[in-house]
């Protein structure tokens, strides 16, 4: 089973590049984003050097979790060696409807965007009454 099912993301049209949906990077640049389960969720680590967390905007429509930074990055001297990832992102995923995406948790650390995205509480059984 790969990671991708194992996370029950839907990821269907994610390498079409017709698709209606798919990164918002096209597939041949790669953003430094880690994404893992855990007992109470998902969890995603998105690399976000410089960021501040005003210029970062976290939005979801549906079942679409969308992470935005876009900021003018004022770069200055003669580099020798530039090396240090800077820069803007847009990044969208659909997630399965297993996942609450109105109790996203985000936190910003040392660089590191960090949201975590619990289950949906299963309902519990209910018994009905007849009247």
């Amino acid at each position: 089973m790969s990671t991708f099912e194992h996370l029950d993301l839907l990821v269907r049209n994610f390498f079409d590049s017709t698709a209606e949906f798919r990164s918002a990077f096209d597939s041949k640049i790669q953003y430094p984003v880690d994404i893992y389960e855990t007992a109470n969720g998902i969890v995603f680590e998105i690399a976000a050097v410089g960021a501040d967390k005003e210029d970062i905007t976290i939005s979801t429509q549906g079942d679409t979790l969308r992470v935005t930074y876009n900021k003018e990055i004022a770069r200055s001297g003669n580099y020798i060696k530039q090396s240090i990832a800077k820069r803007n992102f847009d990044l969208g995923w659909r997630l399965s409807s297993k996942f609450d995406l109105g109790k996203i948790e985000a936190k910003l650390e040392k660089g590191l965007l960090h949201l975590e995205i619990p289950y949906i509480s299963k309902a519990t059984p209910k018994t009905i009454e007849i009247k």
